[in-house]
Parts: C-alpha cells; structure tokens; sequence
C-alpha cells in the first residue's frame, strides 16, 4: 500500500512537471508581448482609473443641470405655554408636532458656468485618454526594444558559437600535426588558450542573453523567465533600402495623430472652457425654487383634535419663487480667478508648444540615427564579406604552416567583431525605422 501512495505521488508529480512546462512553452511573438505587457501594466492601470474618474466628472456635471429634490421629517414637542400651530392657540400642556418638507432648486441662469463645466469635463476626458494612449506606446515602444534585444544576443551568441566550434576543428586538427611531429607543440597550447577565450566570451554572450530575457518577462510582468521563449522571423535587411518622406513629412503625420499632442491640445480647450467659467461668475445668476410642506398636531385630552390624516391634508403648503443674484463686490475673486485662467490658459499654450518642438526633435533624432543606421549596416555587411574572404585565406595558409597561430586567432577575432557590428547595426536600424513607423501611425510589426 505504501508503495501504491509512493507511486501516486510521483505520477501526479510527472504530471504537475508537464502541465508546468506545456504552460511555459508557449512561443510568444512580438504582438503577444506587446498586448500582454500593455494588459498588465501598472501604468496603465492607474491611467485606466483616472480615466474613469473623469468621466464621473463628466457625468456629475451634466448631472448639476438637473432640479435638485430633497425631503425631510421632524418630530418635536413643545413643553409649557405652547403653540399650536394647528389651531394658533396657546396651551399649558405638552404639544406634540410632526413636520414634512419636500423642495429643491433650480438653476435657471449662472452665466453658462454648467454648461461649460461640461464642455470642459469633456476634454479633460478626452486629455485623459490621450494619455493612456501615451502610456501604452511607451509600454509599446519598450517592448519593442527588449524584443530585438533578444534577437541580437540570439545572433551574437550563435556567432561566437561559430567560432568556438572552428577553434576546436583546429585543435584536433594541430593535435594531429603535432602526434605526427609536421607542427611545433606551441602552435597547440596557443590555439588551446584562444579556444578558453573564445569559451569565455561565449559564456559573456550568453549571460547577456538571459539577462535580455529577463528584461523583457519584467515588461510582461512574468513572475520568472524560465520557459520564455520568442518567436525569431526571418528578419532581412536591404542594403539599397531608402527611407521613405521626410522629417517634415512625418511631422506632420505625428502632429495630428500622436496622443501626446493631442492631448496638449485637449487640456489647451479645457483651461479656455475654465476662463469662459470664471468670466461667467460676473454675470447674474436667476434659480427657481420649489417646496412643499404640511403638519400634524397632538395635544392630549384636546376635544375636536382632527385625526393625523385629515390634518396632513388641511395643512399643506406649496411655495414657488424667483431668486435674482447679483454679484457686486467680492473681495476681487471674480477678477483674480478669471486672472488665473488666463495664465493658465498661456501656460498650456506652452505646453501644447513644447510637446510639438518636442516630437519634432525626436522624429529628427529617430530620422537621423535611422539614416546613420543604414550607412552603418551597409559597411558592416561590406567588412563582413571582405573578412570572410580574407579569413578563409588566412585559414588556408594556416592548415599548410605558412601563418602562425597569433596571425589565424587575430584573423578569426576579426571576423567575428565583424559579424557583430553587422548583427547590431542592424538590429539598430530595424528598431529606428520602426520608431519612425510609429511615429506615421504605423502599428510595430517585425513581418512588415
């Protein structure tokens, strides 16, 4: 029986193993990183609550044009020579008294303040969710980078295993050499020593890539990398691509597209609503008000007492009114609030300004490092094909003893500094000209 319980335990065990590593196997593309990190943000969390706040803003200002209502009931007694308020006779006895109110108000004018409370609720909303627009495609943006990041680690570090593996091929070969006396020992022991350098930076290169896939599962807010895997695409790169429009061109697009401008844009609106506000506390306000009333009295041992009902209905009371405010003097805060709005209003002129001459310098940088990018990988992709050729020469005279092993380790060096500078600049490129497609309203896409 014992053993049956072990047994179970180790299949459930099995099984649990599974099922984990079947959950982490998943192989994730770009866009399943970007729509799960964006998911789980906290960020965006936070901005996806204030926008919901403002909205309630909006609501609870489209709400104030409404009449407000409210109602109230009070029960009292009167103790010595009393009133009653039912029959205005004074009594030395203890009268008892129930009151029922129900009235409420109006607002008839107020200088168009409500409804530009709305107009100018509408735009903080709408401020608000340019911002969480913001938010995502910085989330994005990031992602993007750790993304790629990946891919060049992914390459540099199958590069240096490259290398590695032809060092080895060298050293079985030399080793032969050597047992047959055709090669000095020290040919060996030095392509010994390049082959527990080369391991070294392979293992460099590999520490790199793990820490770049922690990068990105932090974005996702994965609680481990382990079992996080990409998707790698078939990535190539023309080196007679043409970068398409222009600084200007792109500008343009951004500028009536990009949330952070739009945004400015918003809250510019917004503080002109917040002036036309305090421009209307100036002006009149007219409100309407609206009650209705009734009573019920007891006084005990009274004869001719009407009953609680009947009471209710001969006491009832209605009231309408009309109230006029003019506003005449107070303490100058009509003109120093609508002296605020003013500067308030200036300053997010400032601000819409400095968010354009922004975007603008960033499209510049991204257009600029994008060219600088192009150029870079078209002379890597050169030095690359004129190292291979060289190295395969160099490798050549090696094999027959015609080049040191100092010579063949410094060629190989330099081919794979070669390989790298191709492999990041063009990861480089790849990501500058992404951040200019985002920038034209293009979502990121590595098949595109």
């Amino acid at each position: 029986m014992k053993k049956i319980r072990i047994f179970i335990v180790i299949l459930i065990s099995v099984l649990s193993s599974e099922g984990f590593v079947h959950a982490q196997s998943k192989i994730w593309s770009l866009e399943d990183c970007i729509r799960h990190a964006i998911d789980n943000n906290i960020q965006v969390k936070q901005q996806t609550v204030q926008t919901r706040i403002q909205k309630n803003s909006l609501d609870l200002a489209r709400y104030s044009l409404l009449p407000t209502l409210n109602g109230s009931a009070s029960h009292e007694y009167s103790f010595g020579r009393a009133l009653d308020q039912t029959s205005y006779e004074f009594y030395n006895q203890t009268i008892q008294s129930d009151y029922f109110y129900l009235g409420g108000r109006t607002n008839i004018f107020s200088g168009l303040q409500n409804l530009n409370t709305i107009r100018k609720s509408k735009y903080e909303l709408l401020a608000g969710e340019q911002d969480l627009q913001n938010i995502r495609d910085n989330v994005s943006l990031s992602v993007a980078l750790a993304y790629l990041q990946i891919l060049l680690n992914k390459e540099l570090v199958t590069a240096n295993e490259n290398q590695l593996g032809i060092t080895l091929q060298q050293i079985e070969k030399t080793m032969k050499l050597v047992n047959a006396g055709s090669v000095a020992r020290g040919n060996l022991l030095q392509i010994e020593a390049q082959a527990a350098q080369e391991e070294l930076s392979l293992i460099t290169m590999k520490n790199l890539l793990e820490t770049s896939y922690l990068n990105l599962t932090q974005l996702l807010e994965l609680e481990s990398p382990a079992g996080f895997e990409i998707i790698v695409p078939e990535i190539q790169v023309d080196s007679n691509t043409v970068i398409t429009g222009n600084i200007d061109e792109i500008f343009q697009v951004a500028r009536q597209s990009r949330p952070e401008i739009r945004g400015s844009e918003f809250r510019l609106t917004a503080r002109e609503y917040d002036l036309k506000i305090a421009k209307g506390a100036r002006s009149p306000s007219l409100s309407l008000s609206h009650s209705f009333m009734t009573r019920y009295s007891f006084i005990e041992n009274q004869p001719g007492l009407l009953p609680f009902t009947d009471q209710l209905k001969n006491n009832k009371n209605y009231g309408v009114g009309l109230a006029l405010n003019i506003p005449i003097l107070n303490g100058w805060q009509v003109n120093k609030n609508i002296s605020n709005s003013k500067l308030s209003v200036e300053n997010s002129r400032y601000t819409l300004e400095g968010a354009e001459k922004q975007l603008y310098k960033n499209i510049q940088q991204a257009y600029t490092d994008a060219v600088a990018a192009l150029k870079k990988y078209s002379a890597s992709m050169k030095a690359v094909r004129s190292t291979e050729e060289s190295f395969r020469y160099t490798e050549q005279k090696f094999n027959v003893g015609m080049v040191t092993p100092v010579d063949y380790n410094a060629a190989k060096t330099q081919l794979l500094n070669a390989q790298s500078d191709l492999a990041q600049s063009k990861y480089e490129f790849i990501f500058k000209t992404k951040v200019l497609d985002f920038y034209k309203g293009i979502s990121l896409n590595l098949n595109q």
